[in-house]
């Protein structure tokens, strides 16, 4: 049986978003929620990126310009870039547990959670979340892929300094405290 990157992303992204689906029925009440202007662009962005990553549509033009050769070698490097990513992803949302939300919130009883991945990125989600989508354009090697990519990450970005400001406006000199020490996206980096 030979087996196929292509195909084992595609296995390991449906697992990821059951396992999303499930967890999420176990979430805490919201007592602060994101505008909804605000969640319209930050999902704006991330739609226009997972379309790009993930069309069937013919590609054409220089969006289906390969940045990376064709190989076993590059399809396999971004099946363990993929798979490392959503592992991460997973691990975060377990620890993060009744805390979590699909939009920016705070919840009832809302904790601050430093443990885990949490203690060495402080959004650890999108982290493995960008690390798996690198490693599905890797994969399919095309510009789209990467341009998705950019595009999923400004997301991110506006989304993560939204939390950031509703966490320290519930959690004060201790989340700030807390950013200090820890990095964002990429430990000791940003």
């Amino acid at each position: 049986m030979h087996l196929d990157p292509q195909s084992l992303v595609t296995d390991v992204w449906i697992v990821l978003v059951i396992v999303w689906l499930v967890a999420s029925l176990g979430a805490k009440p919201s007592r602060r929620v994101q505008s909804v202007a605000s969640r319209l662009i930050t999902s704006g962005f991330i739609i226009c990126g997972v379309l790009l990553l993930f069309s069937t549509k013919p590609r054409m033009g220089p969006l289906s310009w390969r940045f990376v050769p064709e190989s076993d070698e590059v399809a396999w490097t971004g099946f363990a870039l993929t798979l490392a990513g959503i592992a991460l992803s997973i691990w975060a949302r377990v620890i993060l547990g009744s805390n979590w939300s699909g939009r920016v919130t705070i919840k009832q009883g809302h904790q601050l959670i430093r443990r885990g991945p949490y203690g060495v990125v402080r959004h650890p989600i999108y982290s493995g979340f960008l690390l798996a989508i690198l490693g599905t354009a890797i994969l399919a090697g095309e510009v789209r892929d990467l341009v998705g990519l950019v595009f999923i990450a400004i997301g991110f970005k506006l989304k993560s300094r939204l939390e950031e400001s509703f966490l320290q406006d519930e959690f004060g000199a201790e989340y700030v405290n807390y950013m200090r020490r820890v990095k964002a996206l990429v430990p000791f980096v940003v």
